[in-house]
């Protein structure tokens, strides 16, 4: 009987145990995803910012404009986001994806930091599979796996601003990744894993 009953109190404890170690696993967890995935850490922004995020964007290569609240009353607005997927379409094919949204909180923070209305030039934003692949056998700096398909990353530049300085604003967001082409005169922004190059 008393052997019976330390078994049943010892399994009760081992339970116990397993669950406190699988609650600090799930905690370890996402205090890593925090580091590693940016979307974690950065959705603050959501909470910290003002009512309305506007976004003043020019596609290099349609020279289509937009000036677009893509956020209002604490919450994202459907349409403007559908204009946003449009001009940041993939140009020679025409196929559109939806652009990742902390993507799009990355890019205003960025203008937030720069200052007044600043108008986005997009170098590239959405690229199909195709074009990605069409590209990588001409161009050595794209990467097979671009975050460019999934929609999570954009290449910028902003005229009357330093190209290094918004290097430097874009790295110190700490929202993803953050590559610098000073020959070809833009920065690339992505929501991946943070890294610079």
């Amino acid at each position: 009987m008393w052997h019976s009953e330390h078994n049943r109190a010892q399994g009760a404890e081992g339970a116990g145990m397993e669950q406190h170690r699988r609650k600090f696993l799930k905690i370890g967890a996402q205090a890593m995803a925090g580091c590693l995935f940016p979307s974690f850490a950065f959705a603050a922004l959501r909470h910290l910012d003002g009512s309305e995020r506007v976004l003043h964007l020019y596609n290099t290569h349609t020279g289509e404009t937009l000036s677009s609240c893509y956020y209002s009353t604490g919450k994202y607005q459907l349409k403007a986001l559908q204009k946003i997927d449009y001009l940041l379409r993939d140009h020679y094919t025409e196929a559109i994806k939806p652009i990742d949204r902390n993507l799009l909180d990355l890019l205003y923070a960025v203008s937030r930091k720069v200052g007044g209305r600043p108008q986005f030039h997009i170098i590239s934003g959405y690229r199909s599979p195709e074009t990605n692949a069409m590209l990588c056998k001409k161009t050595a700096g794209v990467a097979p796996h671009s975050l460019h398909i999934q929609g999570k990353a954009v290449d910028i530049r902003l005229p009357a601003f330093e190209t290094k300085s918004l290097r430097d604003i874009c790295m110190s967001l700490k929202g993803g990744g953050v590559g610098y082409y000073r020959k070809s005169n833009f920065v690339h922004m992505d929501t991946g894993r943070i890294r610079f190059w």
